[in-house]
């Protein structure tokens, strides 16, 4: 399966740096084709100018500039995103990648604003894998943001695309062991993906 992985962090020396590892040593021993779109190190902008806002709906227009990304995007049969949870909610860079690429004739198709369609139902699986820093009851106060935006705000583009879900909470007072299980939980479910 062609797999587009989304990672988005910043330090190389991070637990998710550790966690990416784990996951594409995973995916690669079930035989996946993974597509590594490390947000930072390829110095995505995840600006949404006014430029680009002004040209949002305007297909082919609103693709300017992120041809590439879209293709990568379009080959893609499962979509895999990695981050942290960052004030309940993914980082600045990963929604604005949402922002500027799930957009009109890539994600939905808005020809009839009264029936928005999906559009990405070459994505045939989904998964997210995620840290907090606080604890799940925390999360679930708050809605758990982060979980909605992998099983239903992803989903929905794909037309119902299967999905799963791997979150380590409170991460900040997480032990070594804890830690390693979770890694070891990551790449296992990487290797069943």
């Amino acid at each position: 399966m062609n797999v587009l992985y989304i990672y988005c962090h910043p330090l190389p020396e991070s637990f998710h740096a550790a966690l990416r590892e784990k996951a594409l040593a995973g995916l690669r021993q079930a035989g996946h084709d993974v597509d590594l779109m490390d947000l930072y190190a390829e110095g995505f902008d995840p600006v949404l100018t006014t430029e680009g806002r002004r040209h949002y709906h305007d297909i082919p227009d609103n693709r300017k500039g992120l041809e590439g990304i879209i293709g990568r995007l379009q080959r893609a049969e499962a979509l895999i995103v990695q981050f942290p949870t960052w004030c309940f909610g993914p980082p600045a860079m990963l929604k604005g990648f949402f922002d500027r690429v799930l957009m009109p004739g890539v994600a939905f198709d808005i020809s009839d604003p009264a029936n928005v369609r999906p559009m990405m139902t070459n994505i045939r699986k989904i998964a997210g894998i995620v840290t907090y820093g606080r604890p799940r009851y925390m999360a679930f106060y708050m809605s758990d943001p982060p979980r909605k935006v992998v099983r239903r705000y992803l989903k929905w583009f794909t037309g119902g695309a299967r999905t799963e879900y791997h979150a380590l909470y409170h991460l900040n007072v997480a032990s070594d062991q804890a830690r390693g299980r979770f890694l070891e939980r990551v790449r296992a479910a990487m290797a069943a993906f």
